[in-house]
């Protein structure tokens, strides 16, 4: 006889009963980001210290160039 299993009270449902999802469409929005576009969460410090994507991008080439300056040459 098949033992039930408990699911730990981590995967207990607990949406609202006023969120209905049932005509919901997956991917609706997905066409606005470009193809190459990663998303990646910044912790809130760090997010807070650019004022916007072209920023960050900006720090992250200079990084690259200084990373590939100090790594050995092969």
């Amino acid at each position: 006889m098949p033992t039930k299993t408990v699911e730990p009270a981590r995967f207990k449902d607990t949406m609202r009963t006023e969120y209905d999802l049932r005509g919901g469409v997956r991917g609706k929005y997905a066409s606005r980001f470009k193809r190459d576009v990663v998303m990646v969460p910044l912790a809130p410090d760090v997010a807070a210290a650019f004022p916007d994507a072209d920023a960050v991008n900006e720090a992250l080439r200079i990084l690259l160039k200084a990373a590939k300056k100090a790594a050995p040459a092969t």
